[in-house]
């Protein structure tokens, strides 16, 4: 009980009684913070089919694999996006970083692709699968979300060309 003492003791004021939920900041109340379900990839066969008939866009640390969805394909409208991050680039850890990172990239760019969607004539969506290198780990988070912002554009220019 003595070394508790110490240690309150010794913390700034306020900082015992500050909750983590606010030591982070918060988020604005109807501010979409997670990823919707229907935008998601979710089934084994959705990734295949992207794979096997899909285009793809390298750029220096990620391939990105992606697929139009004509009218009458699959009910949801808009883009879906999946990751597939393999055993190779690490552990559990590191490879649940790298998705999470890569998610809240994707988040905050989709709206490009979206755009591009709307402008698209007898495109009802795409598929998206983005498969990491292992430098993403390292990479500034700024740097992931401007090559994710890039890839999607270049993505959203080849639909509209088609």
């Amino acid at each position: 009980m003595r070394d508790r003492e110490l240690v309150n003791a010794d913390a700034p004021n306020g900082s015992a009684a500050q909750p983590a939920a606010n030591a982070g900041g918060s988020i604005p109340r109807g501010f979409p913070r997670g990823f919707p379900r229907a935008g998601r990839l979710r089934k084994h066969s959705d990734f295949e089919r992207v794979y096997k008939q899909g285009r793809r866009h390298f750029s220096p640390h990620m391939t990105v694999f992606f697929l139009r969805r004509a009218a009458g394909a699959v009910p949801e409208k808009g883009s879906r996006v999946g990751f597939t991050v393999g055993r190779v680039l690490g552990g559990a850890v590191e490879r649940n970083r790298m998705k999470r990172r890569l998610r809240e990239a994707v988040r905050l760019r989709r709206s490009s692709l979206e755009l591009a969607l709307a402008g698209a004539v007898d495109v009802v969506g795409v598929d998206v699968v983005i498969n990491p290198k292992k430098s993403v780990l390292k990479l500034e988070f700024a740097v992931v979300l401007e090559e994710v912002g890039r890839a999607l554009d270049a993505i959203a220019k080849k639909l509209v060309e088609k």
